[in-house]
C-alpha cells in the first residue's frame, strides 16, 4: 500500500509501498496482551528478599523453662509468631522471565506495526537527521509536526546528533530498528519510521 512521506520541515517527501504482510494486518489484542506481558515480566529485577528464621539476628536459645512459668510453651524467639522473627514462605530472589515462541513475538510487532497505520498514527519520515544537537531546535520542529507523544524508530542506527537533541524532550523516544518491541509502540501515541526504519523492519518480518 501506498503511504506519503514527510520531513522534519513539515514537507512532502514523495510515497513509499508499505509491504501488506508487515503492515496490513489484523488488530489481535490477545497477542498483543501476551507480548507486553512476557516483556514486562522480564524486565522485573527479582531482587525481593525475606528473611526466615534461620537469618534473622537473634539466639536459638529456648526462651524460658517449658514448665512451671505459667506462659505458653515456647523455643526460640525467631519464629514467624514473634515480633521480629523470620517470615514463613516469603519472596526470595528469582528471575520472572519466561520463553515465548518466536513466531508469536514476530507476529505481534506486525500487529501493533499494522494498529497504529489502521489508527491514522504511523508517520513516515524521510531521514531523521538535524543539523545541530541543541533540544530546542528539534523540539520546535516536533511540536510544529504535532508530534508530542511519539516513538521514533530509525535505521540500524540512530544519528549522534538526533538521538542528544531527542534525548532530553519528555514523551519522546528514539529507537534504532534493532530495538522496536511492541510495549514501547504501544506506550506512544504517535509512530514515526524513518524510510530506513521501514526497509529494515520489512526485511526482518517479511
Amino acid at each position: 500500500m501506498k503511504h506519503p512521506v514527510t520531513t522534519l520541515d513539515n514537507t512532502a517527501a514523495g510515497e513509499i509501498d508499505l509491504a501488506d504482510e508487515v503492515f496490513g494486518l489484523e488488530a489481535r489484542g490477545d497477542l498483543l496482551a501476551r507480548v507486553v506481558h512476557w516483556q514486562l515480566a522480564k524486565r522485573r529485577a527479582g531482587t525481593h528478599k525475606a528473611k526466615t528464621r534461620g537469618e534473622v539476628s537473634g539466639t536459638s536459645k529456648k526462651a524460658f523453662r517449658q514448665k512451671g512459668g505459667g506462659r505458653a510453651r515456647r523455643g526460640n524467639l525467631k519464629t514467624n509468631i514473634m515480633r521480629g522473627g523470620g517470615v514463613v514462605h516469603g519472596p526470595v530472589p528469582r528471575s520472572y522471565a519466561y520463553d515465548l515462541p518466536r513466531k508469536v513475538r514476530q507476529l505481534a510487532l506486525k500487529t501493533a506495526l499494522s494498529a497504529k497505520l489502521a489508527e491514522g498514527k504511523l508517520v513516515v519520515l524521510e531521514t531523521a537527521k538535524v543539523d545541530s544537537h541543541k533540544t530546542k531546535a528539534l523540539a520546535a520542529k516536533l511540536a510544529a509536526l504535532g508530534w508530542a507523544n511519539t516513538l521514533i524508530i530509525d535505521g540500524a542506527e540512530v544519528e549522534e546528533s538526533f538521538s542528544r537533541a531527542a534525548r532530553n524532550i519528555p514523551l519522546v523516544d528514539v529507537l534504532p530498528q534493532q530495538g522496536a518491541n511492541v510495549y514501547d509502540i504501544l506506550r506512544r501515541d504517535q509512530l514515526v519510521l524513518t524510510k530506513a526504519a521501514v526497509e529494515a523492519l520489512e526485511a526482518r518480518l517479511k
